[in-house]
């Protein structure tokens, strides 16, 4: 089977969309597929890979984050198509690149994959301190109009549960596919916990005392992670226990992150980790992560952190609300710095051992693998060849 993903926000410096890509090539190459990327980036040319081939699109840079480029025209990812001949057509955003996949005039198969709700992602983040999300939810109604438009050009949509689906299906939108997402779970286990790192890592957030607690934050530097918030309630605690937050990502609000955090005492930003090795030892060494981004489809890094056998202190709403459950998480109020400030301390009061182990139990029951993740995708995706060929015998 020969797969087209035309990936509007892939770039070798992002972050999900960039490991998801990875993952799918590897699947590919163990499956027998051969994957296409189509992406935009500095100059036209292919790259190979092993598993299939980057189209690379020439294509103008983003302003507000030079890692990522937008596509402009669509005749060049019109024509890596042609090339490419692809059985199965994968739109990977809900803008360009899901109108590019979308009006190809091509015969192949085409799928939407919903990595993003963007009306979760902006207003939801930049409004809701004035307006409720119902009343935002239906400021937009024309962007539900938009996508239920889009969607109709696709065979198929996949999202990554089914909590995400009932919310899509709630804006008129016909029900999406489930295919829930996974992580690389062998990378991440409580096995990898490093007395060593535990101490690096409290070192650079001013604590020497071992028994002090440690909390990780993974997160992309940007709006929607709400950072801020994260760094407001930490220093409300900070006053009080003997805490550190360490912070792992990069992104384009990173400067701002990091003046922020230079005013807080206990919180450092180590920037990204792209040795995925130590990021796993980084997440066993510590004793909860902290999160707070509510916009997610699917929450990659709580996934990750369950298996590395951390509790989680997480908003109430997105994807990594929708992986909490009371055993290993304590939820709070989204975008609300008191009640993540009440449950940082409540975090901090609780006896750990039992919720690591539920953390654990749940990595092993609820968290699926990436390859179990592709073969179910790709299972699909070939179900939805064999009723095309069947109509048209």
């Amino acid at each position: 089977m020969k797969i087209a993903d035309v990936a509007e926000f892939y770039s070798e410096q992002g972050g999900g969309v960039r490991t998801y890509i990875h993952q799918k090539f590897e699947a590919c190459q163990r499956l027998g597929h051969e994957l296409t990327v189509i992406a935009p980036g500095a100059k036209t040319y292919v790259e190979q890979r092993p598993g299939g081939q980057i189209a690379w699109v020439k294509a103008p840079r983003i302003p507000v984050d030079h890692r990522y480029h937008l596509f402009v025209s669509a005749r060049e990812a019109f024509d890596a198509l042609d090339r490419a001949e692809p059985d199965i057509v994968e739109g990977s955003s809900t803008w360009k690149g899901g109108w590019i996949a979308a009006k190809w005039p091509g015969s192949a198969v085409k799928s939407l994959i919903l990595h993003q709700d963007p009306v979760a992602v902006y207003p939801h983040t930049l409004l809701e301190k004035w307006l409720s999300i119902q009343n935002i939810d239906r400021m937009f109604w024309w962007f539900w109009r938009y996508l239920r438009a889009l969607t109709k050009e696709f065979d198929t949509s996949i999202v990554a549960g089914d909590w995400l689906a009932d919310r899509f299906a709630g804006f008129g939108m016909a029900r999406p596919h489930v295919v829930p997402f996974g992580v690389d779970k062998a990378d991440f286990s409580p096995n990898l916990a490093s007395r060593d790192r535990r101490r690096e890592m409290l070192a650079v957030c001013g604590l020497d005392d071992p028994q002090a607690t440690l909390l990780v934050a993974v997160s992309r530097h940007h709006p929607e992670k709400r950072l801020g918030m994260l760094l407001e309630a930490f220093q409300q605690v900070r006053e009080q226990h003997a805490v550190g937050l360490f912070l792992i990502g990069d992104g384009p609000t990173r400067k701002w992150v990091e003046r922020t955090a230079a005013k807080v005492p206990g919180a450092y930003v180590a920037g990204p980790i792209r040795d995925r090795q130590l990021l796993a030892q980084s997440l066993a060494s510590a004793d909860a992560m902290l999160h707070g981004g509510a916009a997610e489809t699917f929450g990659l890094v709580v996934a990750e952190a369950l298996c590395a056998g951390l509790p989680l202190i997480v908003p109430d709403r997105g994807g990594a609300a929708d992986l909490a459950e009371n055993s290993y998480a304590i939820t709070y109020e989204t975008g609300n710095p008191e009640a993540c400030r009440d449950a940082i301390i409540d975090m901090i009061r609780k006896d750990r051992a039992p919720m690591h182990q539920a953390a654990r139990h749940a990595a092993d029951t609820r968290i699926v693998t990436m390859s179990s993740h592709f073969e179910r995708l790709f299972d699909h995706y070939e179900k939805l060849l064999r009723q095309r060929n069947n109509l048209s015998d």
